[in-house]
């Protein structure tokens, strides 16, 4: 699975992405919002609030109950605001 960072994300985990392999019990957006800040304390902290999160897969946005699949593109950034 690749995962992409972006705005304040990358800034505080430290890295705009990377390819991971989750435990198999990840196989939903929550589950993967659970299990990133298990990795170290850049993705805690970063994390710390999964409702401040919008995550997109495969370039769609996603809500939390959606699948994920090894695959799969996922990008977390903040949201968005528009002027």
């Amino acid at each position: 699975m690749k995962l992409l960072y972006f705005a304040w994300l990358r800034t505080r985990i430290g890295i705009g992405e990377e390819t991971v392999e989750p435990p198999p019990e990840v196989r939903t957006v929550a589950d993967l919002l659970n299990w990133l800040p298990t990795r170290g304390a850049n993705f805690a902290q970063a994390l710390a609030d999964p409702n401040a999160i919008r995550v997109a897969v495969n370039q769609d946005y996603a809500k939390p109950a959606d699948p994920i699949l090894p695959g799969d593109e996922v990008a977390l950034f903040p949201p968005v605001t528009g002027g």
